[in-house]
């Protein structure tokens, strides 16, 4: 019972938060009629109706054609919200899951945009498969529809962020023959360890979540099939809300709570080697969605083909004007065929520090505004780092290449670590647990003598033990403590303890892979010290000279949309930090990089959140 009014406190707040968003975008400066955020019709022409798949399924889509006579490059975006609706009333009215203003800016360039919605969602033929096989072959028909339409010059490319990014993967491994480039942003490239498990730890709080605002989605559709008088639209919408249930995630990862071959379908890096196109990847840090991992699909793909955003911030940071410049150049160079120079820009470009205008009362402007403090560029993928060891030692000690020792350290379990980022504290800290100091463990650096230029992925590797309890899930946090007295939150990471067995091919010192599959497990013995490498996903942060680095261990917690179902089972969990049982934190070192003296001030950095250190 205290689990179902838990749960409907944060339902009923993430619709309060959506509500709050979609306001706060409603006032968003540059709209086309006021602060009402509303939209005049800015393409020439719209174009409606249903594409056929191979298999006979039928997929809404709607096309906005640029202002003139003529044939015109086409960008796509595929997914299961809203997309197949693109130009009707609710879009009109900034009732859309994606950027209406960059749509616009696309159509300016002379692109036609085509929204295309995926089977079994809004009023799409099919049954609702998130990810499933069908998502990249649909997607393959979609664009050679579009390429041999008398609007199109047969020159396609795709666009988007989240789920119109998942399928830009599945699309272009598919190989349509009239694909010319992709630009995915914010991706699930490995479902499991992306989202529904990280680390093996559940996360079915966000999956239900997510359940409810694709709902909310579809009622984006029939608003505007209701206004068009668009019946077939509106039966189809009602069929596929019934038919989703039984289909839904919430419904399969209580089928399948292992890596078994379902969710392996559901791993588009897997195959992320079959693209052949050139690919603009946008990811953040701290995404609240799909967090920073991706899959790591961007290691499969040929380098001379890669170009890469990478920045602080969250989730829809896609929107940014600032990466629109660099879209929009992507695409005139790939999908145009202008000889605009892209090709010989950075491969990767790294956003320092991103910030956004603020509202009067302290709220941030739309990611509209984010733009880095400061950019590292490098000109291959992967970026090379130093590996840099901090040991935990005694009395929450964190030693730069140090030597292990000291009484090992111990906490109840589980009490849940502090949230970051949920949808009832966004861009904040939540409260602490009113015992933390009995349920947590904290390991601090002394101030810098240089500063540090983290970057790409981190392993806490701690030798454990549990007291009568088989299993045990842990959450890391690195956090900066700056000379100010304030703890800035830079990346978490997490760990079922069973399923700790590595993928020693794999795995490298700075990143741990999971074996993940069910022959893997391995029980925790009664006070039998264990080793757990949790993999902390990429992240980039300057640690300035004087300020400290810090790790927490303990319980996971909600962070960002994600919910944790952790093992219940209360223990006394103890770390050891002894010679023989060396506990480290591994961070990845970006060398020759001169970081700038001033630092941000607290609380301006997009999803890093900043709070007195609790420890003071």
């Amino acid at each position: 019972m205290k689990f179902a009014k838990t749960f409907n406190a944060i339902t009923c707040a993430l619709a309060l938060a959506l509500l709050a968003s979609q306001a706060t975008l409603a006032a968003q400066p540059g709209a086309e009629e006021g602060p009402a955020r509303t939209w005049q019709a800015f393409w020439g022409k719209r174009v409606t109706g249903y594409l056929t798949t191979a298999d006979g399924t039928q997929l809404r889509y709607s096309v906005l054609l640029p202002k003139g006579e003529g044939r015109f490059p086409v960008v796509v975006r595929y997914s299961g919200y809203d997309s197949g609706s693109i130009g009707g009333p609710a879009y009109l009215q900034d009732n859309e899951t994606f950027s209406v203003a960059t749509d616009k800016q696309l159509l300016e360039h002379g692109y036609a945009v085509m929204g295309v919605q995926a089977r079994g969602t809004g009023c799409s033929q099919g049954t609702f498969d998130f990810l499933g096989p069908a998502y990249g072959t649909d997607g393959h028909d979609a664009i050679e529809f579009a390429a041999g339409q008398p609007w199109s010059n047969g020159n396609i490319g795709m666009f988007g962020w989240s789920w119109a990014g998942m399928s830009q993967l599945m699309t272009a491994e598919a190989q349509p023959p009239h694909l010319k480039a992709i630009a995915p942003g914010m991706v699930i490239g490995d479902a499991r360890s992306d989202s529904w498990a990280p680390g093996g730890v559940p996360d079915q709080a966000f999956t239900t979540s997510w359940h409810w605002f694709l709902d909310m989605r579809w009622q984006a559709v029939k608003a505007s099939a209701e206004a068009e008088h668009d019946e077939r639209c509106l039966a189809q919408v009602t069929q596929n809300q019934a038919k989703v249930v039984s289909t839904s995630l919430m419904y399969n990862l209580l089928r399948h709570p292992l890596r078994d071959a379902w969710t392996m379908q559901r791993s588009p890096r897997e195959h992320a080697d079959r693209i052949k196109v050139p690919v603009l990847s946008m990811h953040t840090w701290q995404d609240e969605a799909v967090l920073a991992r991706e899959g790591y699909y961007q290691e499969r793909l040929d380098p001379k083909q890669l170009w890469m955003v990478e920045s602080s911030g969250g989730h829809n940071l896609y929107e940014s004007k600032r990466f629109r410049h660099t879209l929009i150049a992507f695409l005139d160079r790939f999908v145009k065929g202008e000889q605009n120079g892209f090709e010989k820009t950075p491969r990767v470009e790294i956003w320092q520090e991103t910030v956004a205008d603020k509202r009067e009362g302290g709220r941030h402007e739309p990611n509209e505004t984010a733009r880095p403090g400061w950019v590292i560029e490098r000109d291959h993928y992967p970026v090379s780092v130093k590996p840099v060891t901090f040991t935990l030692g005694e009395h929450g000690s964190l030693v730069e290449n140090g030597q292990g020792g000291g009484a090992p350290d111990s906490y109840n379990y589980p009490i849940p670590g502090p949230e970051v980022d949920t949808f009832l504290n966004d861009n904040a800290w939540g409260p602490q647990h009113p015992v933390w100091k009995q349920g947590s463990l904290a390991y601090t650096s002394p101030p810098m003598q240089r500063d540090l230029l983290t970057y790409g992925t981190a392993s806490a590797d701690l030798w454990l033990t549990t007291f009568l309890a088989p299993d045990t899930d842990l959450q890391v946090t690195v956090t900066e403590v700056r000379p100010d007295g304030q703890e800035v939150f830079v990346q978490r990471g997490w760990l079922r303890m069973s399923l700790r067995k590595l993928d020693e091919a794999r795995s490298t010192v700075l990143r741990p892979w999971l074996l993940d599959e069910p022959d893997g497990i391995q029980p925790m013995l009664p006070n039998v010290p264990a080793l757990g490498r949790v993999e902390i996903p990429p992240f980039s942060h300057a640690f300035r000279k004087g300020s400290r680095l810090r790790l927490w261990v303990d319980t996971p917690s909600g962070t960002g949309g994600y919910g944790f179902s952790y093992f219940s089972i209360p223990s006394r969990n103890t770390l050891l930090h002894d010679q023989a049982h060396p506990s480290r934190l591994v961070l990845g070192e970006l060398p020759g990089v001169s970081v700038p003296a001033a630092r941000p001030a607290c609380g301006a950095l997009l999803k890093q959140p900043c709070r007195p250190d609790p420890l003071n």
